[in-house]
């Protein structure tokens, strides 16, 4: 393939490629109307206009370019081996967040957990009582104590359910 196109042969390749839009074109005019069809005809006049402003040779080289890139890629074992590291970056970030998520493999803010403090002895709690849980866990203590069930989001409930039963949904 050459590297460089002449001016004739760029006005050539723009013409079968706006001859190839057109067709396109055509077809899409006749299928979805004509407001699609002259937008795909406006497509399919680039590539001539290219070759005869003489665009065409810088296209033609942006390509090549795009090509030989993508084909050096293929075949190189090293790009190979950083497409599989990145896969696995992307699965580990992944697992992580899964982990995070559900609380496995995290400790609390103060910077150790609370179980292995427990089995070394040290601290108050020791062995005489289990761990306190961390706050948002289950069992863990209320964050604010002041706050009553009548406080809660979920006392509404009861005049929901009385408007349903007046309605008769049970």
């Amino acid at each position: 393939m050459p590297e460089n196109l002449t001016w004739m042969t760029g006005v050539i390749l723009g013409g079968g490629l706006t001859l190839v839009g057109l067709v396109i074109s055509f077809v899409v005019w006749r299928a979805k109307g004509a407001a699609h069809g002259l937008r795909g005809v406006a497509w399919s006049l680039l590539p001539l206009a290219a070759g005869l402003i003489g665009l065409m040779n810088a296209v033609w080289q942006f390509v090549m370019s795009i090509v030989g890139i993508l084909v050096g890629l293929l075949f190189n074992p090293a790009v190979w081996a950083g497409v599989a590291l990145a896969g696995l970056a992307v699965v580990l970030y992944v697992v992580s967040g899964v982990m995070a998520a559900r609380g496995v493999g995290t400790r609390s803010r103060g910077g150790a957990s609370e179980e292995p403090k427990a089995a070394r002895g040290g601290g108050q709690a020791g062995a005489a009582g289990a761990a306190k849980p961390a706050a948002g866990q289950v069992g863990a203590a209320p964050k604010n104590p002041k706050k009553t069930a009548a406080d809660d989001d979920l006392a509404d409930l009861g005049d929901i359910e009385a408007l349903l039963r007046k309605r008769g949904i049970d």
